[in-house]
């Protein structure tokens, strides 16, 4: 039964992706090692799905046009996302005592809460870095320092601070223009 050119060529292709195969099967190669005519080689199998035609699709390259825009339409809102800091931190920590492992959670949890409101302001062309600080209330002082190099035109950060009687959160929310 004779293959076609286009099947040959599929299979040469798919062959190539997946990597060397080696031609013996595991009965052969046992039977070659007993005769003792073994040769040096080093085969490797590796593994890759069929291609489809989904692959051909994302495989097209996109090409965007400038759009020569070199500053924001609408600047970042700092009111109102320290309101969704105060709004965030005041409902999620109202009540909570210090607990480290309840706090390691509550960092994660809370910091993706104020990325998704504020995300839903839909503000765009602008990176969103979202920092959660939770610590105990000891009588102690902390200092918390950042640094970012950006375009202080277009680029700004928004703060916020709460307290109860037995911790402190500080909320940190850096909004970078991408031009």
């Amino acid at each position: 039964m004779m293959m076609s050119d286009n099947t040959r060529d599929r299979a040469a292709r798919s062959s190539k992706k997946r990597g060397s195969i080696s031609s013996l099967s595991n009965h052969e190669f046992w039977r070659k090692e007993i005769h003792g005519r073994t040769k040096d080689s080093t085969s490797t199998v590796s593994y890759m799905d069929e291609p489809s035609q989904r692959d051909d699709v994302s495989r097209l390259t996109v090409q965007m046009e400038n759009t020569y825009q070199l500053g924001p339409p609408k600047h970042f809102p700092v009111v109102i996302v320290n309101h969704i800091l105060k709004d965030v931190l005041t409902s999620y920590l109202q009540v909570e005592e210090y607990e480290p492992e309840l706090c390691r959670q509550m960092t994660k949890t809370i910091s993706e809460v104020i990325k998704a409101r504020v995300k839903d302001l839909m503000i765009p062309r602008y990176k969103l870095i979202v920092i959660v600080h939770i610590g105990q209330l000891n009588r102690q002082s902390i200092l918390i320092g950042s640094r970012c190099l950006w375009n202080p035109k277009n680029d700004t950060f928004s703060s916020y601070v709460f307290r109860n009687s037995s911790l402190f959160a500080l909320a940190n929310v850096y909004a970078v223009y991408l031009e």
